[in-house]
């Protein structure tokens, strides 16, 4: 049973039903997308539970994961899969410095401890791109588990915008969806995230005296077309088209076929 939302995120969706470039849709109640899943609500749980997802692969750092482990639901077992990608990985810094300054009560030392960071902040399309230079093997896998045909996939980060966004792009222009369409599916984070996560994740980094600048406003919490488009561009420039990516990621002609296959909503016969 496909889903529309998940009680406990703000920037969960069914990545079906965009528009492909040779007409027809993509499919629903395949492939999910979202931001973390640590605070699922009760009808979260019971709505994942009761959903056709049988793979939830999660981007995040170890970090990132123990200090907000996935609630999964007890009464249907889900495979855990753990691809971390350290690039886009900055709202995870903020939320671990937050979590060392509550610790240590000094939330200037915790500010302090992501200075390095602060120092050498790229701009989203270079986070990608970045991104793309090191985790063809996990997008390649991310990949094969949707192809894999057992039930749908939900992938997810802390934000679902960055890496969880450049996978999805990945996949759905690897099947041939409309790439206007990819495109605003990426930039909907940015209007799924505003208002109380932005407020509050802004807000916990602005508390360990970050400066929030433009540049931390737009990583922590926007997705403007062009960072997307940079990073599929890039793709492209490099390798030609993003399934020639993935299959330098290692992903076999085989699971290509079966990944467009399940990602392509069948055409009704006339």
């Amino acid at each position: 049973m496909a889903i529309h939302k998940l009680g406990g995120t703000y920037n969960f969706r069914d990545t079906g039903g965009l528009p492909l470039a040779d007409g027809g849709t993509t499919a629903c109640g395949v492939l999910y997308r979202s931001d973390a899943i640590s605070s699922l609500t009760p009808t979260g749980l019971a709505d994942l539970a009761g959903s056709g997802i049988r793979v939830i692969i999660d981007y995040r750092t170890p970090a990132e994961q123990k200090m907000a482990p996935d609630r999964l639901p007890a009464a249907r077992e889900v495979e855990k899969v753990d691809l971390p990608l350290l690039e886009g990985a900055f709202t995870g810094m903020a939320g671990e410095a937050m979590q060392r300054a509550a610790a240590s009560g000094d939330p200037a030392a915790a500010g302090k401890a992501m200075e390095p960071a602060l120092e050498r902040l790229p701009t989203l399309g270079q986070l990608y791109i970045g991104m793309l230079e090191h985790g063809a093997a996990n997008f390649a896998r991310t990949a094969g588990e949707v192809a894999a045909g057992e039930g749908a996939v939900l992938i997810h980060c802390t934000a679902g915008k960055d890496r969880t966004g450049v996978a999805a792009a990945l996949l759905l222009d690897a099947a041939g969806a409309d790439r206007d369409a990819v495109v605003a599916d990426y930039e909907r984070s940015g209007q799924d995230l505003a208002g109380e996560w932005s407020d509050r994740m802004l807000g916990m980094v602005g508390s360990m005296g970050v400066p929030l600048t433009e540049q931390i406003v737009t990583l922590i919490t926007r997705a403007p077309a062009e960072a997307i488009q940079s990073a599929l561009g890039w793709v492209e420039e490099t390798y030609g088209s993003a399934a020639a990516y993935l299959r330098a990621g290692g992903l076999t002609n085989t699971e290509l076929t079966r990944l467009r296959a399940r990602l392509r909503q069948p055409r009704a016969q006339a």
